[in-house]
C-alpha cells in the first residue's frame, strides 16, 4: 500500500466538533482511488490533511506513506516524499509562459524541455501551440486545468491528489480528462481522486465512500458505488447509467435491489 490512513479524525477550526471521524483506508500503489460522497461529507478536508496543510491537522490517528509515518510532517516534507495536490481551481499565475510554469517543479533540468513536452502531450495539449504561450485571460478554464495537471505530472510525484478536477468542465472535456487519468496511472503514478460525481468515479479501481464525515465503505468502485446510490436514493439512475458495462457488470439487478432495501430499513 502506498498510502494508509488509520483512525484519522479531523476537527473543525474551533475544535468543537469533527469534520471527519475515525477514517481508515489504504490506497494501492499505481491505482486510481476515489473518495466519493455528497458535498459537505469531508472529502476535501481529508485530501488537504493528507497533503499536510496546517489548518487541517488531525486530532487522532495516523497517516502512513510507503510505510513511513508522516502524521507530523509538514507540507514541504510530504511533497519531497512525492505527494502533490492539484486544486479544484487552477492556480492563477498569469504572466508566465506555459513552458516556464510547467518546468518550475522539475528537479532534473538536463531534460527539462523534453519532460515539459511529454507532460503537455499527456494532457492533450500540443506543445508547439502552448510552450511559448503566456498564461493569461485568453486561456479557457479547461486549458488552465490541463496546464496545471501537466505541471503536476512533470514533477513525477508518486501520489497525485486531485480535488474535483472536472468541476466546471463540459461533458466532452470530462471524458477526455478521464482518459488522461488513465494515462497518468500508466506513468506509474497513483491518483487519489476527490469527487462527488459518480460518473467521474467510474475511472477508479477502488473507492472510499464518506457520508457526513464517516467512512461507510472502502472496496472496489462498483461495490462502493452501490452503497453511494443507496444512501443518496439514486436507484433508477444508477441502474440506468452507472451499472452498465464490463466494470460494473458483476452486479445484477437483484443484488442492487437488496442493498437498497437494506439501506431503506435503517
Amino acid at each position: 500500500m502506498l498510502l494508509e490512513l488509520k483512525g484519522v479524525t479531523i476537527p473543525t477550526f474551533d475544535q468543537k466538533c469533527n469534520i471527519v471521524n475515525n477514517i481508515s483506508f489504504s490506497v494501492k500503489e499505481k491505482s486510481i482511488h476515489s473518495i466519493i460522497g455528497p458535498n459537505g461529507s469531508g472529502k476535501s478536508t481529508l485530501a488537504y490533511s493528507i497533503m499536510g496543510l496546517p489548518t487541517y491537522k488531525i486530532s487522532k490517528g495516523q497517516i502512513l506513506f510507503d510505510g513511513q509515518d508522516i502524521t507530523n510532517m509538514n507540507i514541504t516534507e510530504r511533497a519531497k516524499l512525492g505527494i502533490t495536490l492539484a486544486w479544484q481551481e487552477p492556480a492563477r499565475i498569469d504572466g508566465l509562459t506555459v513552458f516556464k510554469y510547467v518546468s518550475l517543479g522539475i528537479k532534473d533540468k538536463s531534460n527539462q524541455k523534453e519532460n515539459v513536452i511529454k507532460a503537455l502531450k499527456t494532457v492533450n495539449l500540443e506543445p508547439e501551440r502552448y510552450l511559448n504561450r503566456y498564461i493569461d485571460e485568453t486561456l479557457s478554464g479547461g486549458e488552465r486545468k490541463r496546464i496545471e495537471l501537466a505541471a503536476t505530472i512533470a514533477m513525477k510525484p508518486r501520489l497525485i491528489i486531485l480535488d474535483e478536477p472536472t468541476a466546471g468542465l463540459d461533458l466532452i472535456v470530462i471524458e477526455d480528462f478521464l482518459n488522461i487519468f488513465n494515462r497518468i496511472k500508466e506513468l506509474n503514478m497513483t491518483i487519489l481522486l476527490i469527487t462527488h460525481r459518480e460518473d467521474i468515479g467510474m475511472v477508479s479501481d477502488y473507492a472510499t465512500l464518506l457520508w457526513r464525515g464517516d467512512e461507510i465503505i472502502t472496496s472496489t468502485f462498483p461495490e462502493v458505488m452501490i452503497r453511494y446510490c443507496a444512501k443518496a436514493g439514486l436507484k433508477e439512475y444508477c441502474k440506468r447509467t452507472v451499472f452498465q458495462g464490463e466494470k460494473t457488470g458483476c452486479f445484477d439487478s437483484d443484488y442492487i435491489d437488496r442493498i437498497f432495501r437494506e439501506e431503506e430499513s435503517k
